[in-house]
């Protein structure tokens, strides 16, 4: 079936002049003696209401409704209009209508090609359905008609005057009423008759029509619709707000969308472009030319497409904009071409360092193998040794040694993680970690890198740094290692790392694990002098203003400053004792007392002052009870001397000098070995018992603590309870167990250098440590005689003396 729709609009479709014309015959049919029939056929329209005296076309499309109409014109042309409460059923009951239509004359019926009918019907008068008498063929229904009664007054007049002016404003807002509708009412007089040509008129829902349709009383009808007028009245100026809002909005960006393009097509003529054309331009052809890996590329284009939509006034632009920076500038493929001549890389580190074989070993064996396998990865390595050794400088000759650009990073007191990894981007001012950083900086991305002081790095509630280094230095990770900032995988493995220490305990395990440690120990007086003549006194002539030929060191006046003005063992404190000496020359040859200047061993005092360092073994192991120890230090090896001496007492031990655990330990098993002993030392039980022994280790305000002072207690303690004296050019080291057994301590290398810048002529070490005599060099080895003892008989041979000292 078909819809037979009635819209309001469509009394267009019959123009104004018509309907003037058709109502006043029909005023005049009125007026004639029409008499309704009780029984009268039901059309039900669908979301129509239809009012007495309306003209309008309907279209009929349902088969019972044309049957309905084909019966009405072969009778007497009248059918009852009736709204159907909701338009959507197509084939409606009584149940589906409301109970008060209108009675309507058809005036005209046309055939439409499609087999529908349009039908011209004419409302007769208001008419209430009593009872449905038929549903099929079509509807009939017994209705009654009521008849308008006259109304007038105050109040009517009112109201209809009210009616009218909100009228008037509803067709100055409405597009679907025009000034022939409002002319429409204005030449009616009659108030009910208003009330239905507004009503029909207006563009509201069928249930607000058909309750002016049902009003019967005129004031009742006049009232409904003043209040139906109010509220289209309020929407129509509610929608004409927003429109116009809207339209100002739109007028607005449009015409600041004219006013850019035609300021864009000014530039164009004059040759100039726009300044943000330009920057996006410029950062696409950035991010071309820098050869990222995909990754990386898609982000870039990603981040470049949403900078394009983005204002520049807007907050996150400078955000996104630095982001891009970031991501053009870091080196994603440019990187130096390495020098592999291998000679050539021995030269340099020769040049630049002198000794440091194992180091210089190394690298060459780098070199070596990437001539041979072209991708392989950077090494990780730890140059762990005391201050001055010369671990930072040789990183820059490792650089220069390769052709590569060299970057170094302080870590010491870093404790915040970002500065390795870098922030995230939601932070305000995130930038990367110092890695990327230092990458961009250098602009390549295989250089020599330097952690220095990776012992130094801390910890705190912001991250600990170490763990954050170990993707850094490892070579299966670091491959894609990842930055906060950037969250794009960064490539590593072709950077050769190298770390810097003083200790390697405090690394912490996993990092020590994934980096090739190498010992830098301390120099000899020959390595120091040679290093001297050849980098250090070169280097403060040239700092000071002076030619070579103005001053000249004698060897003698160097070795007189290594031992008597510098015990370290690095070089630092020497460089500072050169310079020193040449300021003191660069003044008396600005002040003309001199021209030429040959240091001796007899001059450095005069520009040194007295000597700091002496030698006091012999004057300390003048008395029994002293004994001469070797122990290591953060800054090499070093002198440690222990005194015992005896008072009448209960036999008690007394132990000074700000002794750790481990030494108080040693000085009671040393004790105790010499108890159990005591029959083959000769001493007397008695003894024990009569005298309080007191081992005091001077510089009381250092920290000592370690095994290895063990035999030098247990000598210290023999030489004193025998009156025996140790052997003033005899130094020792090695822990002791209580069955008189010497067992190996570490640190070999750095103590016999301590004990050869001392002047010591012998060292006993414990027999396990044999194998670490390889790291001391040839030199020292021919000065210092190396003896070797795994238990206490042996030991005490080699250190006291035979004979017995009168008290």
């Amino acid at each position: 079936m078909v819809d037979e729709n009635l819209k309001n609009h469509e009394i267009e479709e019959v123009e104004i002049e018509d309907i003037q014309e058709e109502e006043e015959e029909s005023q005049k049919s009125q007026e004639l003696d029409f008499k309704v029939p009780q029984t009268l056929p039901v059309l039900p329209l669908r979301n129509t209401v239809v009012f007495p005296q309306q003209i309008l076309p309907i279209s009929v499309g349902r088969e019972k409704s044309i049957k309905l109409i084909d019966e009405a014109m072969n009778s007497n042309k009248l059918v009852t209009l009736v709204a159907q409460k909701d338009g959507k059923v197509d084939n409606p009951k009584p149940e589906d209508l409301y109970r008060w239509g209108t009675i309507a004359s058809i005036m005209k019926v046309f055939k439409m090609p499609d087999g529908t009918k349009s039908v011209m019907v004419q409302g007769v008068s208001v008419a209430q359905i009593l009872e449905f008498i038929q549903v099929e063929p079509w509807l009939k229904a017994l209705v009654q008609t009521h008849a308008e009664e006259k109304a007038s007054g105050v109040d009517i007049d009112a109201l209809v005057g009210n009616i009218r002016t909100l009228f008037e404003k509803v067709v100055g807002l409405a597009n679907y009423l025009t000034p022939d509708h409002l002319m429409l009412v204005a030449n009616t007089e009659d108030p009910g008759r208003i009330a239905d040509i507004i009503a029909w008129n207006l563009n509201v829902s069928t249930a607000d029509k058909q309750s002016i349709l049902e009003a019967i009383d005129v004031k009742t009808r006049l009232e409904k619709l003043t209040y139906i007028l109010t509220k289209e009245l309020q929407i129509l100026e509610l929608g004409s707000k927003i429109q116009s809002e809207v339209q100002g909005e739109i007028n607005k960006t449009q015409r600041e969308y004219y006013l850019r393009e035609q300021l864009k097509a000014i530039k164009r003529e004059l040759g100039e472009e726009d300044e943000r054309t330009v920057e996006i331009n410029e950062l696409r052809k950035k991010i071309q030319e820098a050869t990222m890996p995909q990754e990386a590329q898609e982000v870039a284009e990603k981040e470049l497409d949403r900078l394009t939509k983005m204002p520049p006034a807007a907050a996150e632009y400078t955000v996104s904009r630095t982001y891009l920076d970031w991501l053009i500038d870091v080196p994603w493929s440019k990187r130096t071409e390495d020098n592999l001549d291998v000679q050539q890389a021995q030269k340099v580190l020769d040049e630049d360092h002198y000794d440091l074989e194992k180091v210089k070993k190394r690298i060459v064996e780098y070199l070596a193998v990437r001539k041979l396998k072209n991708d392989m990865k950077g090494p990780i390595l730890c140059f762990v040794g005391p201050p001055g050794v010369g671990k930072t400088s040789l990183g820059r000759s490792i650089a220069r040694a390769l052709g590569r650009k060299f970057i170094r990073v302080s870590l010491g007191g870093v404790r915040d993680e970002a500065e390795i990894r870098g922030h995230r981007r939601t932070y305000i001012g995130a930038l990367p970690g110092r890695i990327i950083q230092s990458l961009k900086k250098v602009g390549s991305k295989n250089p020599v890198f330097m952690l220095d002081e990776i012992d130094k790095v801390g910890m705190d509630f912001r991250g600990d740094p170490s763990s954050a280094l170990l993707e850094v230095l490892d070579p299966e990770q670091n491959f894609s290692f990842s930055d906060h900032y950037l969250e794009v995988p960064f490539d590593l493995s072709e950077v050769i790392f190298i770390a810097t220490a003083n200790l390697a305990d405090p690394i912490i395990p996993a990092l020590k694990d994934r980096m090739e440690i190498l010992e830098l120990p301390g120099y000899t007086e020959e390595e120091k002098l040679h290093i001297a003549k050849k980098y250090l006194v070169p280097k403060q002539l040239e700092e000071h203003g002076l030619e070579e030929t103005q001053v000249q060191f004698e060897d003698e006046a160097i070795l007189d400053i290594i031992r008597s003005y510098t015990r370290e063992a690095g070089v630092r404190n020497l460089e500072r004792a050169i310079a020193s000496v040449c300021r003191g020359v660069a003044r008396e040859v600005v002040e003309g007392k001199t021209k030429t200047k040959v240091i001796s061993k007899d001059d450095v005092s005069s520009y040194l002052g007295p000597i700091k360092f002496f030698s006091e073994i012999a004057e300390r192991t003048s008395k029994p009870g002293v004994a001469t120890g070797l122990a290591w230090t953060p800054t090499g090896g070093d002198l440690l001397f222990i005194e015992a001496t005896k008072m009448r007492g209960k036999g008690e031990l007394i132990l000074t000098g700000s002794l750790g655990d481990v030494m108080k330990e040693s000085a009671k098993a040393a004790l105790s070995y010499i108890r159990s002993k005591s029959k083959e030392l000769k001493m007397d039980d008695e003894m024990f018992k009569k005298y309080d022994l007191h081992i005091h280790v001077p510089a009381g305000a250092i920290p000592k603590d370690g095994p290895s002072a063990g035999i030098t207690i247990l000598t210290a303690l023999i030489s004193l309870l025998s009156n025996r004296l140790v052997n003033s050019d005899v130094a020792m080291t090695g822990e002791i167990t209580l069955r008189g057994l010497v067992l190996p301590v570490g640190g070999i290398k750095e103590k016999v250098l301590a004990a050869n810048r001392a002047g010591i002529k012998r060292v006993i070490l414990p027999e396990k440590n044999k194998k670490d005599i390889e790291d001391i060099p040839e030199t020292v080895r021919k000065k210092v005689e190396l003896c070797f003892v795994s238990d206490m008989d042996e030991l005490v041979k080699l250190a006291l003396s035979k004979k017995e000292v009168l008290e």
